[in-house]
């Protein structure tokens, strides 16, 4: 069977990127790397690519006057190389309606909250200045509006009361790194379609059925 291939668009670490080129590296596994793109040509996470011999590409924002001009060489270069499905890893750009919806679908991304609560940046900060007790992280499929669209994995992360931002990110990148290629695992499998922008996924397993109380006493 053919497995899925994906991009990774990035412009950071690339830690995300490196728990899906770790997941790829299984020949069982049901999707691979077809291209990685950064808008950022001094992203650690290109070296990430490069050491895994996975094509790499940057297209610099900065170097088109127009949004759409970027995007347009940016669509190109996803089908240029077949994509079938777009992972968005730390790319710190908002991307169009347009290109929302050329790949409507066919494109995901990962943010450090449980949405639709606490969107957009700062999100750990926001997380302990609100005094949440519980965050975590979520994979989505992207609609136009920023960090929005039909929700496909999340995982729970306690806030501990002594947290900083710093720490309380680590824990939940660790998630990150797990609800990601389970994420991509799923919809490369056929499990995943979307109902009225709800996601329904065919023969995955609930989580149990407990619960998460913080603090415990």
């Amino acid at each position: 069977m053919a497995r899925l291939k994906l991009a990774v668009l990035i412009s950071g670490r690339g830690t995300n990127l490196q728990a899906l080129i770790e997941a790829c590296a299984d020949s069982a596994y049901p999707a691979e790397i077809a291209l990685v793109v950064s808008n950022q040509g001094d992203a650690p996470g290109l070296q990430r690519a490069i050491a895994a011999g996975v094509p790499a590409q940057v297209i610099n924002h900065r170097a088109f006057a127009a949004k759409q001009a970027f995007e347009a060489m940016l669509d190109a270069a996803l089908r240029n190389a077949r994509v079938e499905l777009v992972c968005l890893a730390g790319f710190m750009r908002i991307l169009s309606p347009w290109f929302c919806e050329r790949w409507r679908d066919r494109l995901i991304n990962i943010h450090p909250s449980l949405l639709p609560a606490f969107k957009g940046l700062e999100t750990h900060a926001k997380v302990i200045e609100a005094g949440v007790r519980i965050t975590g992280c979520t994979v989505h499929f992207v609609r136009a509006a920023m960090d929005d669209g039909p929700i496909l994995v999340q995982a729970a992360v306690a806030v501990a009361s002594d947290d900083d931002p710093v720490r309380l990110a680590a824990r939940v990148l660790e998630a990150e790194h797990r609800c990601y290629p389970l994420a991509v695992r799923l919809i490369a499998s056929g499990h995943v379609r979307i109902d009225n922008e709800r996601v329904v996924i065919s023969g995955a397993v609930d989580a149990p059925a407990t619960v998460l109380i913080n603090p415990t006493a």
